[in-house]
């Protein structure tokens, strides 16, 4: 019975995320032979592989959501309101190509995400104009991104990196930023907080900020009876931001509340998911 309750958990959280051709998509990523741009050792793996980038995830959205010109193209271009899952599946495919799949596989998977930057351009509210293969604007993107990863998966990750390995982390996702179109992306973790730091007098919670975040943490698209289950990870992606970045976002924090009962949510949450989406064990032969 336990077996089958997991099974059917482990598809419908995989289907999510992944999609209607997510075994597909999975067998083509992980089956096709060839070189690939990280080695089956690199933290990049570990990090993109674990739990955690669920919490990780959605925490990132909340940060990346302060940069104005970022929350725009978002806005006015993604139509992620319309359809998240959709934009959900499509990121998580993205990392997973990048993450996991051939060289070939993952360049593809980059011009293709490069081409579609390169038409999204426009006007903010204020008549500042953006587009979304700006350097610098995609540098805040990879650097709230990788940011929040490596926050959630030092917290809830099964087996946390040391110093060096999430040194490690930043550099192989610098690779793939690169590849996107980001000019000298960090490649340690205090080069990290330091380009997270010169974005600072930028950032501001917008209206659309804002809105974003209550649509995120408190209106999901999601069947009432899965909703405390999403309300225990978009409440460990609160705790996970920057405490200056709360404050934007008018997400106050509440110490004891936080410690005694949120953080340990997040970790039962990351656990059971992990045991859900497990692959099956293979019987060994007779």
């Amino acid at each position: 019975m336990l077996t089958v309750v997991r099974e059917q958990m482990g598809r419908a959280l995989f289907r999510r995320v992944a999609g209607p051709d997510g075994p597909a998509t999975r067998a083509r990523i992980h089956d096709t032979p060839g070189p690939r741009w990280f080695a089956a050792d690199r933290p990049i793996r570990t990090v993109h592989g674990d739990a955690s980038m669920f919490i990780g995830g959605l925490s990132a959205l909340l940060l990346q959501s302060l940069h104005p010109l970022a929350m725009a193209a978002v806005a006015g271009h993604s139509g992620f309101r319309g359809d998240p899952w959709g934009r959900l599946q499509r990121t998580s495919t993205f990392l997973a190509v990048t993450t996991y799949g051939t060289a070939a596989d993952a360049e593809r998977a980059v011009g293709k995400v490069r081409g579609i930057h390169e038409h999204i351009r426009g006007t903010t509210a204020d008549g500042v104009p953006y587009h979304a293969a700006d350097p610098h604007l995609l540098g805040w993107v990879h650097a709230a991104e990788t940011d929040s990863f490596l926050r959630a998966h030092e917290r809830f990750g099964a087996h946390p990196l040391d110093a060096a390995g999430y040194d490690a982390y930043v550099a192989d996702t610098a690779r793939v930023a690169e590849a996107l179109g980001v000019s000298d992306p960090p490649r340690d973790r205090r080069e990290l907080s330091e380009r997270l730091a010169a974005y600072r007098p930028e950032l501001e919670a917008t209206s659309e900020a804002r809105s974003t975040a209550r649509f995120l943490l408190f209106q999901p698209p999601l069947p009432l009876a899965v909703r405390p289950f999403y309300g225990m990870l978009a409440a460990n992606a609160v705790v996970l931001l920057p405490p200056w970045a709360r404050g934007m976002l008018w997400l106050p924090r509440v110490p004891v509340v936080e410690d005694l009962a949120v953080r340990p949510t997040g970790q039962a949450l990351t656990r059971t998911i992990r045991w859900a989406m497990a692959p099956p064990r293979r019987s060994r032969p007779a």
